[in-house]
């Protein structure tokens, strides 16, 4: 070792010995001024979404409230009362304006979050500040993620008072009463099941997971984003197309009278006696001489209906559907892989920023 080394190392007092590494307070403080732009968007979306669900759901639930208490549902006032709550069904009603939330997280929350600072090459400087990369990617990527996933787990809630008319328990047919002609939907209509319960703040979860680690493998903040919408797009359409029915075994029936809350997966007719599936143009041959056997003089119909008909000729319709009791058991399997799924992308991203080399 020369003389000019030997200066040029610093001496090492036991109070530089001892230092301790930044409080994780501190670096929750830094993370909030470095992203507060971004949470501040998020925190107007969502209450703006927020003050138009509360102020269309007043009006839902009052319209709601006078169809059902109007008596007799027969009336001509009672049926004005409820053709003005169906006729309510609007564009907040159909969910697709809440689609894209999560989406819009995991994009502009989530993709900019490490890639922002990993582009513009300011990562080398916070790795200097007694933090440590891994808790450096620990302190924005928890901490972020909980606040917006918390924010989404509390919209969820007014999400489902909104709906709640939509989907009255213990419905057992498109009716709410027999008298009372207000439709009800199946809690699994597409495009409104991922809204409520645990499955919204789940799904938001997953979309920033997703947008941090296309951040932290692209490296550039627009690239990032597109990657984030992207991946984002195509797990939501294969999870609504492919994967949701597929959680618990659906029923199968033959009976004609599915409540219309069910989920009805498939509709197939099959021949009694073989057991084999029919076909179409067999069906439809059958039912060219059915007018006759259907329809009295004049064109009425008698009492025999069509599905009646073709039972008596040896059909039978196979019907395959998940019911609508089992939304919550769907719910928590949904929010369970999701979770799951998010730790995970979590976890191979601090790996990755442990491994980075500058």
């Amino acid at each position: 070792m020369t003389t000019l080394t030997t200066l040029a190392l610093p001496a090492r007092s036991d109070e530089d010995a001892n230092l301790r590494p930044m409080p994780w307070k501190r670096m929750a403080w830094v993370t909030w001024r470095q992203h507060r732009t971004a949470l501040t968007g998020v925190a107007i979306l969502l209450v703006a979404l927020a003050v138009c669900f509360w102020v269309a759901g007043l009006r839902l639930h009052h319209a709601y409230a006078a169809a059902i208490a109007c008596h007799p549902a027969s009336s001509f006032a009672c049926n004005n009362l409820v053709n003005s709550f169906n006729g309510m069904y609007g564009f907040l009603a159909n969910g697709l304006i809440l689609q894209v939330v999560p989406a819009l997280i995991g994009a502009f929350v989530g993709a900019p979050l490490l890639a922002r600072e990993l582009e513009s090459g300011t990562f080398r400087f916070a790795w200097t500040q007694g933090f440590g990369r891994w808790r450096w990617t620990l302190a924005k990527v928890v901490g972020l993620g909980v606040a917006v996933t918390a924010a989404a787990g509390a919209i969820s809630v007014l999400f489902s008072w909104y709906y709640q008319p939509y989907f009255p328990p213990g419905s057992q047919s498109l009716y709410v009463s027999k008298e009372l002609p207000i439709a009800a939907s199946s809690p699994f209509t597409t495009g409104l099941f991922d809204l409520r319960g645990v499955a919204f703040a789940a799904w938001t979860l997953a979309a920033f997971a997703i947008g941090v680690l296309a951040g932290v493998l692209i490296r550039r903040v627009v690239p990032a984003i597109v990657a984030t919408l992207v991946v984002y797009t195509g797990l939501a359409f294969a999870v609504g197309g492919f994967l949701r029915q597929h959680y618990l075994a659906p029923l199968v029936t033959s009976k004609l009278d599915i409540p219309d809350t069910a989920w009805v997966i498939s509709q197939q007719w099959f021949i009694t006696k073989s057991g084999r599936p029919a076909s179409p143009s067999k069906i439809n041959q059958l039912l060219l001489h059915a007018p006759g056997q259907l329809f009295g003089k004049g064109g009425i119909p008698k009492s025999v209906t069509v599905w009646q008909y073709l039972a008596h000729h040896g059909y039978t319709q196979l019907t395959t559907y998940q019911p609508a009791t089992r939304f919550w058991p769907f719910q928590w399997i949904e929010g369970g892989w999701l979770l799951a799924l998010s730790v995970l992308l979590i976890a191979v991203t601090v790996w990755l920023v442990r491994r980075r080399v500058v």
